[in-house]
């Protein structure tokens, strides 16, 4: 019973997002509550829509405090000159801006968190997109790429869980898998590239002098607040990501005290802070309330055991006959898998299954780590990625249809990665 709870709740979680029956932010708490009550949870909801929170809180803040971080930032014009750079540099171009996009994109990336990604990308490259006409879609599509692979690095999560897991050593599954995330990488630039020139294309047909587009001027004096306090801000965003990167205090905390700082520095009046809370406040209780809403479904669908009871049936259906070939099973399975459920379930709960099932016909440890890792681009567009719905909020796009376009592209994603995988034996085809 739970078993055919937990799929029809998916099914029709996943309906209402695509038809446009609910927004992804009712959808998110109405649908679990509804399927708790017909399992009989009734009782226990409370307890397990706060652990869904609890679960979800310290992003959240993060993510809060980063956006009013950044956008006060934007407003003291600390991106102007970069932007005014940029469109000397791409004179207009879509095909430059959007390989300019996934190099920055792919920069920041390093820190592993794909928020962070968003907010420093788009706080410098949308108003390009905006004076220009550029297809949002492509950008947040190019941007999901970026950070379903950025995710990949040791200290990113997933590849730390896979190994913890399986009880290897990080650079028995992170370096091998290197040439395969290299190629997934390349193939981003090279999407960035196919967009870029369909979007001049379309730019061209419509009418655009991209000459004239190059020579659109980014107004920065209105917002300029002196030299002294321009570097103050480069020198704070610097202090700020070498934070995160060595993780000297908790992100959230971090953005915390670095968003104070921005608005005493730069708005140093009281009325003109107050200003700047109201002007974002918006698209910040946008955010923050999806985020949260993510943690009603996490919790219960985490709490009353759905997530395990999906988990288990995959698992189950799988004929002892596929036993030698369970690496690229795993690989295969963990596109659905780290779609549906949490990377925790998946890594701490499903993987240690198969891998126990591979260990008997000779594929390591290792090496199911390695086939575990390679659905994170579609992982990304999960709705259980908190993250996905910042990116999706700042770019004012639809959320299902987002996810329409983007599927397609974060799957072949995922077999480009799984094709170098097995040419290069990163990931045995078969047992030997």
């Amino acid at each position: 019973m739970l078993i055919a709870l937990s799929v029809l709740m998916l099914v029709f979680f996943i309906y209402v997002l695509m038809t446009k029956k609910l927004s992804a932010l009712t959808a998110l708490i109405i649908i679990p509550t509804i399927f708790a009550l017909l399992g009989g949870f009734y009782s226990e909801m409370g307890e397990y829509v706060i652990k869904g929170l609890r679960g979800v809180a310290p992003n959240g803040i993060m993510i809060l405090f980063a956006m009013l971080y950044f956008m006060v930032m934007t407003e003291a014009g600390m991106f102007d000159p970069l932007v005014n750079r940029i469109l000397k540099i791409v004179h207009g171009d879509p095909v430059k801006i959007y390989l300019g996009t996934v190099l920055l994109a792919f920069i920041v990336a390093l820190d592993g968190d794909g928020a962070t990604i968003y907010i420093i990308v788009l706080s410098a490259f949308l108003p390009i997109y905006k004076r220009i006409g550029l297809s949002l879609p492509m950008v947040c599509c190019l941007l999901l790429q970026v950070s379903g692979l950025g995710n990949m690095v040791p200290w990113g999560g997933p590849t730390a869980r896979a190994a913890t897991s399986m009880q290897v050593e990080m650079s028995e599954v992170f370096v091998p898998l290197l040439p395969a995330i290299v190629g997934c990488v390349i193939w981003t630039f090279v999407l960035a590239w196919i967009f870029g020139r369909r979007e001049r294309t379309r730019l061209a047909a419509a009418g655009h002098d991209i000459t004239m587009i190059s020579e659109i001027k980014h107004d920065s004096e209105q917002r300029s607040r002196g030299p002294r306090t321009f570097c103050f801000n480069w020198l704070l965003t610097l202090l700020l990501l070498a934070g995160l990167c060595t993780e000297i205090l908790p992100l959230s905390y971090l953005f915390m005290i670095a968003a104070s700082l921005a608005l005493i520095v730069n708005f140093p009046d009281l009325g003109m802070q107050k200003a700047q809370l109201e002007q974002h406040a918006a698209p910040i209780l946008a955010v923050a309330s999806l985020i949260f809403a993510a943690g009603v479904f996490t919790g219960l669908f985490n709490g009353t055991g759905m997530v395990n009871a999906v988990g288990e049936a995959l698992i189950r259906i799988i004929p002892d006959s596929v036993g030698p070939y369970l690496a690229p099973v795993t690989a295969l399975l963990s596109i659905p898998m780290t779609w549906l459920v949490s990377n925790d379930v998946f890594y701490f709960g499903v993987l240690p299954i198969l891998a126990d099932a591979a260990q008997h016909h000779g594929i390591t440890a290792a090496e199911m780590a390695r086939a575990s890792l390679i659905g994170q681009p579609v992982h990304i567009l999960s709705p259980l990625v908190a993250s996905t719905y910042l990116v999706v909020s700042m770019l004012k796009l639809d959320y299902s249809e987002n996810q329409r376009f983007t599927f397609k592209w974060s799957l072949l994603s995922c077999l480009i990665m799984l094709v170098i995988s097995l040419a290069l034996g990163i990931i045995p085809l078969s047992a030997s």
